[in-house]
This record gives structure tokens, sequence and C-alpha cells, in this order.
């Protein structure tokens, strides 16, 4: 039975904050956690660098290159799986599949041992998500895993090793998205509908990232902060800062 119709609205934006209020009470500990990872390898000239595929990418690309952002926060692109702009688009969803891609991307990407890398996936069962978060701790660096993990109750692996994204990781972040991604229900409407992932992981990567803002700053390190564009004095601002962290800087390159 579908819900009473009401303001649809309202309904989307009461399921949102329920999403967000559980993601704070819940994953307090483990946003801790993620935000202490990047912390240590700000302090120790380290670099940090965030994946998703798909509509995973867009929190990804949120934490890259933007105001109010750290600095040192690096896109890791596969290429025809960062957006719906490849045509056909479902060649993106296809790729996701492919087994053996995220070993090529790694291990022609400026990644090295000691870094950090997010690994976002709302399901955690396609190939390619499990194979990066494989592959990188392999090659030492230190994975955070962002994902739901209801679709390990309830779908199955994709990956070779019959494994999810959370068995990959060190540290996991659970997004509470449930399976299916859609908030609403409507008796004239045929299908579940009103996504709320990008709103909800969106909202965990900036916390992540304004902890581990205070962290730097707590232990002493001023943390590389960008500022807007559209401010006085903001492109001055960052261009100090892209000089000075140039060697842990890509997406200029």
């Amino acid at each position: 039975m579908s819900e009473p119709r009401g303001d649809l609205a309202d309904r989307y934006f009461d399921a949102a904050i329920t999403l967000l209020r559980r993601v704070r009470d819940e994953e307090a500990a483990s946003i801790k956690a993620a935000a202490t990872a990047i912390a240590d390898a700000v302090a120790d000239g380290g670099r940090i660098f965030v994946f998703g595929a798909g509509h995973s990418s867009l929190p990804a690309q949120d934490v890259v290159y933007r105001a109010g952002g750290l600095a040192l926060m690096n896109l890791l692109v596969v290429p025809g799986t960062v957006g719906v702009d490849v045509l056909p688009a479902t060649l993106g969803s296809a790729l996701e599949r492919v087994d053996g891609l995220a070993s090529v991307v790694l291990e022609t990407s400026p990644v090295r041992p000691g870094d950090v890398l997010f690994v976002i996936s709302l399901s955690g069962r396609n190939a390619l998500p499990v194979e990066m978060a494989q592959k990188a701790r392999a090659l030492g660096l230190t994975v955070i895993g962002v994902t739901s993990v209801a679709y390990t109750e309830k779908t199955t692996s994709r990956h070779s090793s019959g494994t999810f994204l959370k068995d990959q990781c060190d540290i996991i972040l659970d997004s509470k998205i449930a399976v299916g991604d859609a908030e609403l229900t409507d008796d004239a409407i045929p299908a579940p509908f009103a996504p709320a992932s990008t709103v909800v992981i969106s909202a965990l990567m900036q916390a992540v990232v304004a902890t581990a803002a205070t962290d730097l700053a707590a232990r002493g390190v001023t943390p590389p902060m960008l500022r807007s564009g559209n401010v006085d004095g903001g492109h001055d601002w960052n261009a100090k800062v892209f000089d000075e962290y140039r060697d842990r800087i890509f997406y200029r390159h």
C-alpha cells in the first residue's frame, strides 16, 4: 500500500531529513575514523583520492576543487563512468561490471602507499568499485568505502570474489539508503521514485571533510582549504594553496 499522497515535496524532505539524522547519529564513529585517516595522510604528506561511478560520482565530485573544501581532494577518474554525459548513458553502467578495469586505472594513476582512497558506490555490488577497493588496499592505500550496507542483505555481488565493497575496505560509511534508492510511492505513479542518495552521501562526505579540517587544526596543522573564486581575494588565496601543495593536487595538471 502506498503512503498518503499529501504534499510530495514535504514527504521527500521528511525522508531525506530522516536519513540525514540516521547517518549523523549512527555513523558518528565512522565519520571520525574517516576524518582521522584524511588528517593522518595530509599531515604525513599523503594525498586523498575519491572515486564514484555513475550517480555515485556526484558526491565524489562535490568534494573536489570545492569552495570551502579541502584542496587535496582529487577525483580518480575511470573514463566512461564519471557521469551521464557518455553516450549511450547505459555504457557507464556496463563498464561498472567489467573485471580488470579498476586495476588498470590504479596502476596508471598517481596513487602511492599511504594515500587515502574513498570509493563511493551505493550498492557496492559491481566489479568496478569492489576491485577498486581491493586493488587499492593491495597497493598500500587506506580505503574508505561509502555504500549502503542494506544492499549486501538483499542483492548479490557481481564481482568474481562474491564480495561487496564493504568487504574490501578499511573503513565503511553506511549511507542507510534503502535498496532501490527511491523514498516515495504514490498510487498514481507505477514505480517508487524520489532518490535521496546524492543528498545524503554528499552531506556525509562534507561532514567527513569538515571533521578532518578540524582534526588537522587541532594538531597545529593548517588545513589547506579553498575559498570561493566569487569573493574578493578568493583566486589569490587559492593560487597560494595550489602553489604550496602542487605536488599533491592533480586536478590542475
